[in-house]
């Protein structure tokens, strides 16, 4: 168009701009109202607004953050383990110095299941320096010709051992009691009668072995006396059970069970 047209140019261009009417067209209906947000945007904007004022109030200058709850220790789980520490020190690798209470004789009784439970137990030497270091003295004394009578060289042969308790060579002999848990019957300062639930491995592990290593369960109670500031057997008894439903795990090998017994290492059991 030529720049007499009525519309004019816009901006110099030599074009014109067409302006359409809005509808409805009827100059006398309704004007159209602009979309308002829906109240779920709003929502929106409005947390948004606040969760930044609340992050310029706690960066203002001058404001130092509450770390008094990050400083808290954690709180103790149901599973952590409870009670007096496992004692530090042994003596011929019996464990010594128990607290004198409750706690302390369960460990004591713990720890006496599983040095007797031991292949200590089948050598008269490491037998009576056993009993010398669990027993209290006028028990060990008239405990030692019993049980050595008890592993006689017969008794030692049927198991697969020499007289000294050796098993054959290219054989392991495998004796544990392993806790499963204490028992209160009674107790007062200077006495304490304790039973120690465990499961125990016994037997021989080797190709030729005609008495491959089996589970026990039983019961071992003993009665404590408080002696020379530690917790001394003077006397014990022990009985079958509980014992739980076998499992179906298939059976290692002997070469799989001399090499866990090797290495695998035992525990100093507290309660």
């Amino acid at each position: 168009m030529s720049n007499d047209d009525q519309y004019g140019d816009v901006g110099g261009t030599g074009q014109t701009r067409t302006r359409l009417p809005d509808y409805p067209a009827d100059p006398y209906s309704t004007p159209r109202r602009t979309p308002r947000p829906t109240r779920g945007l709003v929502t929106v904007v409005g947390v948004v607004v606040l969760l930044i004022a609340a992050i310029a109030f706690a960066n203002r200058s001058g404001d130092t953050p509450d770390t008094s709850a990050a400083n808290k220790p954690p709180e103790t789980s149901p599973t952590a383990p409870t009670g007096t520490p496992p004692v530090t020190t042994k003596t011929a690798g019996i464990p010594k110095n128990f607290a004198h209470d409750e706690q302390g004789a369960q460990s004591a009784a713990a720890n006496y299941a599983v040095a007797l439970g031991s292949d200590a137990m089948f050598n008269k030497n490491t037998r009576h320096a056993l009993v010398d270091g669990i027993y209290a003295p006028q028990a060990a004394a008239a405990l030692k010709g019993p049980q050595d009578a008890a592993y006689s060289p017969a008794f030692l042969a049927r198991l697969g051992l020499d007289a000294n308790g050796n098993p054959p060579q290219g054989s392991t002999f495998v004796t544990r009691a392993v806790p499963i848990g204490t028992r209160i019957e009674n107790y007062n300062p200077t006495a304490a009668k304790v039973s120690v639930w465990y499961t125990g491995l016994i037997g021989m592990s080797g190709d030729k072995s005609t008495d491959p290593v089996r589970t026990t369960w039983k019961t071992w109670t003993f009665e404590l006396n408080w002696v020379a500031e530690d917790w001394k057997v003077v006397d014990d008894t022990q009985q079958d059970g509980p014992a739980p439903v076998p499992g179906d795990v298939p059976v290692s090998t002997s070469d799989d069970m001399s090499k866990a017994i090797k290495e695998f290492g035992g525990f100093t059991y507290a309660r």
